[in-house]
Order: C-alpha cells, then structure tokens, then sequence
C-alpha cells in the first residue's frame, strides 16, 4: 500500500469578506483544502479567535478533512478578516486586518511534533508580519523536512530581508511573475529574462525547485535543473481569489508522488483556471473535472 503524503500548512486562516457576502480563505488554508481534497493528509498551524468565525473556520477545515489539533484558541486576538476588492477583470486586492489571532500563533511541543511528522511544510511570508508567528515560523523551519515557500506578498506586510532569510531556509519557492520582478530587482539580479531570473534565485538562495505563475499565460516550472512550461489555458473569470493557492497545491502534490514534471504543471496550471472560473478560493472540484478539463486543451 502506497504511504499517504503527509504535509503541514502554517499561517493565516480568515474570512474573506466581499461587497455582499464573505467566504473562507487565507492561502495556507487555501493549500491545505486542496490538498486534502487532492489526498493528501494534511494539518493546519494557525490561530482563531474565542468566536464564532473562528468556530466556522474549524468547522470547515474539520469537513475538509484537515486536522485542526495545532489550531490554537486565542481569547485576546479575533479571529483574521480579510476585505477583497476586484476590479473589473475579477483581480483581487486585499485589506488586511491586524493584529488577528494568527499573528500569535505560539511554538509549542504539538506544533513542532506535528512538522517533525511530516513529509513537508508550507509557508507564506504574510504570517511572519507580526514577531510571536515569525518566531513560531522559524522554530517549525527547523524541524521541517520539505520546506515549501509561498512568497504572496502582501503590501505593506513584509520586509525584503525577511523574504530573503525564508528563501534560504526553502527548498521550494514559489512566486507569482510580479513578485520574482520585485524581489530579482531588489538584488540586483541583473538578469532580463524570466528564466534567467529563476535560475539566478535558485542559485542564490541554493533552492532547487522554483515555480512561477504568470496569471493567464500559464506558469514555469524549474525543477533538477530542468524548466517546464504551460501556457495557459483560456477561460471566463470570475475570480482569481485562491487560484494560485490551488495551483501551488496541486503542483505539490504532483511532484511530491511522482509524477512527471511536466504533467505535474499542466495539471496544476487546469486546477488553477477551474478556480479562476468559479467564485471564491476553494470550489469543489472533482477529478474527473479536471481530467475533462485537460482534454478540452
């Protein structure tokens, strides 16, 4: 019998909350529903406030089959909102609302236990905005196997010597083709195509798989010294909340069971644009979804 992958999302859970209603969100949570749904066994690291969004927020990920032991209660701090704005072509923008209960995710002996567990460990860099979660962050990085990095820079909340310092600790980053631009131009690559750019990252930071996202004209993979592209797949947006989160999602999981790297990207950059298509950051969707997906293309 195959062994079950066994991964670890850490950082915000929240609410996203639009014009007329609010939906469930935070990448990490983003990754981790997909990948549950993909069938991985996954825990989530976070914070939720002593209230009622952070009792649906539990609920979800419990319905999800996500495991919320590491999820921790704080009765100070509230539970994380998130106010999204799109523009017209459906790209979002975000409001982020601080200090929430995931700013003061605590180490403890169940959180590093649970990462010493796992077959990897993925991050973003807005739950190093607040000192407790950092901190937290970089004892967890310690323990961790696989370390996966999700730049998702977020205005104002980041610094660019902290993004360097969790480039080092990865071994797998992955940015949107705005943010490799910013971080290359802050050091000094020098370079003037993307994949230079990604070369240059992988081998300042010494990270040997690095995957870019290029919104609807696919993504690039560089992965054991080899690139992979998709082009893209033309669909009708509605939204683009959670598209890259499913996409990293599903390029993991792919990778991480084997699977060929180029097939590993077509079939995260499908994930991606069935997300794009519907509204909110984790739509249902079915294998054979995407296997149908794949064949229109």
């Amino acid at each position: 019998m195959t062994k079950k992958l066994k991964g670890v999302s850490f950082g915000e859970i929240l609410f996203d909350v639009f014009l007329e209603h609010k939906k469930i969100g935070g990448a990490p949570l983003n990754v981790a529903s997909r990948l549950s749904s993909l069938g991985a066994d996954i825990a989530m690291i976070s914070g939720i406030g002593n209230d009622e969004n952070g009792k649906n927020l539990v609920d979800y990920l419990n319905n999800s089959g996500i495991n919320t032991e590491a999820v921790q209660i704080n009765e100070t701090y509230p539970t994380g909102i998130v106010n999204v704005i799109l523009n017209e072509k459906g790209n979002a923008s975000y409001d982020i609302n601080y200090p929430a209960a995931w700013d003061k995710i605590e180490t403890t002996e169940q959180n590093l236990a649970v990462v010493k567990e796992a077959d990897f460990f993925v991050f973003g860099s807005l739950s190093s905005r607040d000192s407790v979660s950092r901190n937290t962050l970089k004892s967890l990085l310690e323990v961790a196997k696989y370390k996966i990095f999700d730049v998702n820079l977020r205005t104002p909340h980041y610094t660019k010597s902290n993004i360097l310092e969790l480039m080092y600790e990865s071994d797998f980053i992955k940015f949107n083709d705005d943010e490799l631009n910013e971080i290359c131009e802050d050091l000094d690559s020098g370079k003037k195509s993307l994949e230079q750019n990604i070369k240059f990252i992988s081998e300042k930071t010494n990270t040997p798989t690095v995957c870019v996202t290029l919104g609807h004209h696919g993504a690039v993979l560089y992965y054991k010294n080899k690139f992979y592209h998709n082009c893209g797949f033309k669909v009708h947006v509605v939204d683009t909340v959670g598209s890259g989160d499913s996409f990293l999602a599903s390029i993991i999981y792919m990778l991480l069971t084997g699977q060929d790297p180029q097939y590993a990207i077509n079939f995260a950059s499908a994930v991606g644009s069935i997300v794009a298509q519907s509204e909110g950051a984790n739509p249902v969707i079915s294998p054979s979804e995407i296997d149908e997906f794949l064949c229109g293309f």
